[in-house]
């Protein structure tokens, strides 16, 4: 510290004392960088960097923003996932002795920021954290600027890859870590962009007996945590990294608990293969599911929808219970329309309270609380036209505010500025202190004037008159030539060219009043405003319970106007092992203008899997993507893109489609395939609905068929509801020596030289790709394409091999066929092929492929 300045040892006390956060020090009308900082602050916000020469530490970088928009600074820094700590002044630099005290009143992170410019209105802002004891992990998962706060606690042998899954679903913008899961943080982090913190946990009893005196409870038994030690710790870390940042929590009232048991697992890949929230080819939420179902009008509604589509329902009952839902408000447009009518004019009351009980809401985000709480009884009528079921149940959650309702209206200005700096915030009558303060500074000239006039009276002096100066203040200025009737109770304080200035008692009381009534009115505004927005923290309880019917009113009210608007059906949800749909549609290719054929699909207990070939753009991933997403959106509780739905509750959807490279991790496109077959085929179930498009085809062609084959014989053990998409025609063979598996195809018709892709999908397999065809439309040059043809006939000629097929004793044999070449011919006659198994036999076709093509 030796050699610095006071104002740089109160930077680099913050500094020392907030690692790997950038310091911004409130100075003036500024928030100043300095060293590093600034140059970080410069490069991220394209602010100009300054600096100064500083004898004991050379040139000292500079950079500063505005403090009254700082806001959108620390917007840019946080979302560039850097941490910005600030160092306010903490005392009235007026009555401060030499420097004006600094401390850190709030270090803003990814995962703690509430404010509205920093979290997005459609979706959750998430701090996660997680801790690892005895083979468990807890999971504890806190959006502050909502007020929800939830934890978990996971064991089981596939524990990792569990908790990987909900963090894929939850995508956190920041989690908490100990040093033994600093590899999973890497992971998280390089998958999600999840800003990745350190923090060593407390042990279970220290976070217990915080957890209970933090919310004033004599056990956990009430929050469901008396026996998971480790969500507790993982809740501890959550709530003291956000308090010790200086973010007040006043809204959290409880802790919820739920078991990742109770909805449908969907893996990284299946979330990112079927686009659920965000597309394959930017990461937006354009063409993707959640953008055909957002027909939210709240902020509240289109985060719960985002969160049903991202966590399916495996519950019978509460998934029929939304339909039901979906059902009542689909056949009533009017009531239903009346309904979003006044749904539109509620504000985010989540995010809202959040504010409040932080202590960052702004005069503008009270008016917008008061506007939406007196919208509330708005909803009263239309939903009493369509109580029934859930709605009914939704309906005494929304709560009598009236209270508050008139207390806002009183208390806040129409039309206040959104900072509380620049006064007017509080309505005129609500205070009688306010008013006499107000009326003081805002009649201040009024008062000269009748000062002056009553003076020039009381004295004779016609020409006296008010004045003020920056020196002695307010004055009495009277020409020398009238000094002799100056009155004794005036005290000259000037002598200028032609005039004497007096002061007076009442002048200088006067002078006190005005000059401190705009401050004092300030302070008491200021004052009033806290006291307010304490009283909504106080009510949050009931406000959230509120805002948690409105979401839910609002997210059955969209899927039921999707419903109506698209033609989607109620799916029939049975006990079966069974997946019906008749004349099934893709909702998003639909949705987005292109022609579209419906199509069919038929899983149950006799046809457990289908085996899809033909040719490239004919439809089959879009036809297994429409299957995967039909179930989905019935388990949300969605109405579905298909003339009829009948199903069978499915444990998990499971897909592999698309190729993706994992260059940053050593992956090349068909390792990652094989990761991501390896984890279908060790979790998959017989409930499970696996699709799978183009495996093996990262590889030789007769390796690629092996692992296809094995696989598709693995999922058939298992009995797994699975459809396969494939080149490999060979596989078609299965259905002869597998019972439950069917061959279909994406037909075409061929005319002439040219094919018509008709995008129906018929019983029945295939055995060609057209290929060539569809580089012939892609503008491949006319003489490749011709040679293209002459090397596949050529090849095809010599395909003339074996084809493994069953005996009525489940042996394998080859059905032979008379090869040109007799040294093959003899090979076949002298091949021993009992109890061969499909992958011996395709590695042997392989075997005698390279030999052909050697001789």
């Amino acid at each position: 510290m030796r050699g610095r300045t006071p104002m740089m040892q109160q930077y680099m006390a913050a500094k020392d004392a907030h690692p790997g956060v950038l310091i911004a020090m409130r100075v003036g009308d500024f928030y100043e960088f300095y060293f590093e900082d600034a140059e970080v602050a410069a490069s991220v916000l394209q602010i100009t960097l300054t600096g100064r020469e500083d004898a004991e530490n050379g040139r000292i970088a500079m950079a500063g923003v505005p403090y009254h928009s700082v806001e959108k600074y620390l917007a840019r820094l946080i979302q560039s996932g850097y941490k910005v700590a600030l160092c306010d002044q903490i005392e009235d630099p007026k009555q401060a002795k030499g420097l004006v005290r600094r401390a850190v009143t709030r270090v803003l992170t990814p995962g703690t920021v509430v404010e509205e410019s920093m979290v997005p209105a459609g979706a959750n802002n998430y701090l996660s954290a997680i801790c690892v004891l005895d083979g468990k992990v807890g999971l504890a998962t806190l959006d502050s600027s909502t007020g929800e706060f939830l934890v978990t606690e996971i064991e089981g042998d596939a524990i990792k890859d569990s908790i990987l899954q909900e963090l894929a679903r939850i995508r956190p913008a920041e989690l908490l870590l100990d040093d033994q899961t600093a590899d999973l943080g890497e992971l998280v982090g390089n998958a999600f962009g999840t800003s990745v913190t350190t923090l060593e946990p407390e042990d279970s009893r220290r976070a217990e007996k915080k957890i209970l005196l933090r919310f004033n409870i004599n056990n956990l038994s009430s929050f469901g945590l008396d026996a998971k030690p480790v969500a507790v710790m993982a809740a501890n870390m959550v709530l003291q990294y956000a308090e010790k940042g200086g973010l007040k929590l006043e809204h959290l009232e409880t802790i919820g608990t739920y078991s990742i048991d109770s909805f449908m697992a969907l893996d990284p890949s299946t979330r990112r293969s079927l686009e659920l929230t965000t597309n394959l080819s930017d990461g937006s939420r354009k063409f993707t599911l959640l953008s055909v179902l957002d027909q939210t009008v709240t902020s509240m509604g289109a985060r719960l929808l985002r969160k049903w589509i991202e966590q399916p329902l495996l519950d019978g009952t509460a998934i029929r219970q939304r339909l039901d839902s979906v059902q009542l408000l689909s056949k009533v447009n009017l009531d239903r329309a009346d309904l979003r009518d006044a749904l539109k004019k509620v504000g985010d009351i989540e995010r809202l309270v959040g504010r409040c009980a932080t202590g960052v809401a702004t005069p503008r985000d009270l008016v917008a609380l008061q506007i939406t709480i007196g919208s509330l009884p708005e909803l009263h009528a239309p939903l009493q036209k369509v109580a029934q079921g859930r709605i009914a149940e939704l309906m005494p959650m929304l709560g009598n505010h009236s209270d508050l309702a008139t207390l806002l209206a009183r208390a806040l200005a129409p039309n206040p500025p959104n900072a509380l700096r620049d006064g007017g915030v509080i309505a005129d009558g609500y205070d009688p202190g306010l008013d006499q303060l107000r009326a003081l500074s805002r009649d201040g000239r009024k008062f000269i004037a009748e000062l002056e006039a009553k003076e020039r009276e009381s004295t004779g002096i016609p020409n006296l008159k008010v004045g003020y100066n920056n020196v002695f203040g307010y004055f009495l200025e009277v020409n020398k030539l009238a000094a002799d009737r100056v009155p004794e109770h005036y005290i000259r304080k000037q002598t200028v060219a032609n005039a004497e200035r007096y002061i007076t008692a009442e002048l200088k009381e006067f002078e006190s009043a005005v000059l401190s009534a705009s401050e004092k009115a300030q302070n008491l505004e200021a004052e009033i405003f806290v006291r307010i927005r304490t009283r909504i923290s106080e009510n949050s309880a009931s406000l959230l319970q509120a805002a948690k019917a409105i979401a839910e009113l609002d997210t059955l009210c969209s899927l039921a106007e999707v419903a109506v608007r698209r033609d989607y059906r109620k799916p029939e949800v049975v006990e079966d092992e069974v997946l019906e749909i008749q004349q099934g549609r893709h909702p998003v290719v639909e949705a987005n203008g292109a022609s579209f054929v419906p199509n069919d699909l038929c899983i149950n207990n006799d046809q457990r899997m289908m085996i899809l070939t033909g040719p490239n753009m004919s439809g089959k991933s879009t036809y297994l993507r429409q299957s995967a997403l039909i179930v989905l959106m019935a388990q949300i509780g969605s109405f579905v893109p298909a003339r009829s739905c009948r199903l069978g509750i499915c444990d998990r959807i499971f897909a592999r489609i698309g190729a993706k490279d994992e260059i940053a991790v050593g992956q090349s496109t068909f390792m990652v395939e094989m990761v991501e077959s390896a984890f279908i085929l060790n979790h998959a179930s017989s409930s499970s609905l696996v699709i799978l498009d183009e495996v093996g085809r990262g590889t030789s062609t007769y390796d690629g068929l092996a692992i296809a084959w094995a696989m598709l014989e693995h999922l058939h053990l298992l009995g797994a509801k699975t459809m396969f998409a494939t080149h490999y025609h060979q596989l078609n063979v299965l259905a002869d020596q597998l019972k439950g598996v069917a061959n279909f195809r994406a037909s075409v018709k061929e005319v002439g030289d040219e094919i018509v892709w008709t995008h129906r999908i018929l019983p029945g397999g295939t055995d060609k790709s057209y290929g060539v065809h569809v580089a012939k439309k892609a503008g491949v040059p006319k003489s490749v394409l011709v040679r293209a043809n002459e090397i596949l006939a050529s090849l095809e000629s010599r395909e003339a091999l074996p084809t493994v097929v069953a005996t009525s004793n489940n042996k394998l044999q080859l059905a032979l066929f008379e090869p040109e070449e007799p040294w093959l011919a003899k090979e076949l006659k002298e091949l021993d092929v009992d109890d061969m198994t499909p992958l011996q036999a395709i590695t042997l076709l392989g075997e005698w492929k390279k030999l052909i093509q050697t001789n």
